[in-house]
């Protein structure tokens, strides 16, 4: 009995609900292999990466053989073959016995962070037992690091994505909840075309409203500022957060604020006690929209900004730079990525609240 409802759902299969089963885990696939792959160059060693076929998961440890050369009739010549294992295959990497030499392969190529000095302390040990097999532990977070090492400004990029995208969200909530609050309370001549302006001024590309807000910012002496960018980046929000917001408003009861205004509160405290409190629900989804607005940003950031980039701007110029340090665009990117998909699982909760738990699960 248990078996037959076991598989009862099979009877329901019909061919065209198993064909969009296998698209459905199609579009997945392409989604999560590509993801995948990009997280293993951010992992990777420039010699892993230089590998064909490359591997899908990198190693956290490289196994090198080092073999001690010497020639009898010049005592003074003395080096070290390092070979660099491969697949099954020990394959020829460098012969040297200067010191900085060794640490910088070790560091550059196959991501061991350790000093030269050290490294031909190890060898010493192929001069009596010969050719030796050596395994190093490789620095997970070296691709990591030598993004903000190597990309001018990479810290104070992060910074500067962390302070326009807060300033974002503090411009676009507090006059985009405001304009909502108004349009639900207030009844007003051409209210409902208003209210549909608000969306026609979404459909703009922030890229099209930011070439003629360059002059206005030039003029205001605003450009190359982050609280310039966060302007521009707002406009659009500050339209869909009255549009949200405006919605949820017209669902509250003003007899809630009727009664708050009875009791003795004014009607800013009852604004900011009553009405904004269970509003948070629109407000989280509002933030939510203009934090991915100003932190995946690029194009606008590159026409409005010289030195104060961002650092979704400071990883494309690192991808598009030409060079094969692909690794540590990709490490940048990932960095980029982590506090997008934290603060969405932060206003999850909340924007279930909103649009019902069952359209988010």
């Amino acid at each position: 009995m248990q078996n037959k409802k076991k598989y009862a759902f099979l009877k329901k299969l019909t061919p065209l609900n198993v064909l969009i089963v296998l698209f459905m885990a199609m579009v997945v696939l392409s989604i999560i292999v590509p993801l995948l792959y990009f997280v293993t160059v951010a992992f990777s060693s420039v010699n892993e990466i230089s590998q064909f076929p490359m591997k899908m998961f990198p190693s956290f440890n490289v196994e090198v053989q080092v073999t001690y050369i010497s020639d009898p009739e010049d005592p003074n010549f003395t080096k070290y073959r390092v070979q660099v294992k491969e697949g099954d295959s020990f394959e020829p990497a460098f012969t040297s016995r200067n010191s900085l030499e060794i640490e910088e392969y070790f560091e550059r190529y196959l991501s061991v962070r350790k000093s030269g000095d050290e490294f031909l302390e190890d060898f010493e040990v192929t001069k009596t037992q010969g050719t030796t097999v050596f395994k190093y532990a490789k620095d997970p977070w070296y691709n990591f690091k030598a993004f903000f090492n190597l990309t001018v400004n990479g810290v104070q990029s992060l910074v500067n994505s962390i302070l326009v995208s807060l300033m974002t969200i503090l411009i676009s909530v507090s006059l985009g909840s405001c304009a909502g609050y108004a349009i639900a309370r207030y009844k007003f001549k051409g209210r409902e075309k208003v209210n549909m302006m608000l969306l026609i001024v979404r459909m703009f590309p922030i890229v099209a409203i930011s070439l003629p807000m360059a002059i206005l910012l030039i003029r205001f002496n605003l450009f190359d500022s982050l609280i310039g960018l966060a302007i521009i980046y707002s406009i659009p929000n500050i339209a869909l957060t009255s549009w949200i917001t405006s919605g949820i408003f017209s669902g509250i009861n003003p007899e809630l604020e009727e009664a708050s205004c009875v009791f003795g509160a004014s009607k800013v405290q009852t604004f900011f006690k009553i009405t904004l409190p269970m509003t948070f629900p629109a407000i989280a989804a509002s933030s939510m929209y203009a934090f991915s607005t100003a932190w995946n940003d690029t194009i606008t950031a590159l026409i409005l900004t010289n030195r104060n980039s961002t650092l979704a701007l400071a990883v494309y110029k690192a991808i598009g730079s030409g060079t094969s340090d692909i690794q540590f665009a990709a490490a940048g990117s990932i960095i980029l990525i982590l506090p997008a998909l934290v603060f969405t699982f932060i206003m999850r909760k909340y924007i279930n609240q909103m649009w019902g738990a069952s359209a988010i699960k």
